[in-house]
């Protein structure tokens, strides 16, 4: 803010008070502000126009930062999609492999199981005719033994 100092010398008189001087120019101020102003002025067009050209830099490598990226990401997706189907492949085969074991196993299980069910049944088959065949004589009233009617 302006002391008092600064304030009177505005409202200094220009001349000695009393009748105008003939031929007197008042002084023209705009030309002194516009030469003492001039150089701050041209300074500020000159870190306008830097401030634009940052500006016009910075764009054209944020859009080929951004073409950039794109192709990046179009490349990464695209080597996702055939490392997917590799990986798909990969677990069908490990699958195969997998069901093909275990029906191995179950089959070999079931073998074991009929082999023993197959050493059962002629292990007692014998003794369950012989039973059968004493009852259908007795039914019959035939003596098992002699093979004739009792």
């Amino acid at each position: 803010m302006p002391g008092f100092r600064e304030f009177r010398i505005r409202l200094r008189p220009a001349g000695s008070p009393g009748p105008a001087a003939p031929g007197g120019v008042p002084a023209d101020r705009s030309d002194e502000l516009t030469t003492e102003l001039q150089p701050p002025l041209t300074w500020l067009d000159d870190t306008a126009a830097d401030a634009d050209r940052i500006r016009a830099e910075a764009a054209h490598e944020a859009d080929q930062r951004r073409r950039a990226a794109r192709r990046q990401a179009e490349e990464i997706v695209r080597a996702a999609r055939a490392r997917a189907l590799d990986v798909r492949n990969e677990t069908a085969a490990r699958i195969r492999r997998e069901a093909t074991a275990e029906a191995e196993r179950a089959d070999a299980v079931s073998r074991r199981e009929t082999e023993a069910l197959r050493a059962r049944a002629r292990a007692r088959t014998p003794a369950l005719a012989a039973r059968i065949v004493a009852r259908v004589a007795a039914d019959l009233g035939l003596s098992a033994e002699r093979g004739g009617p009792e």
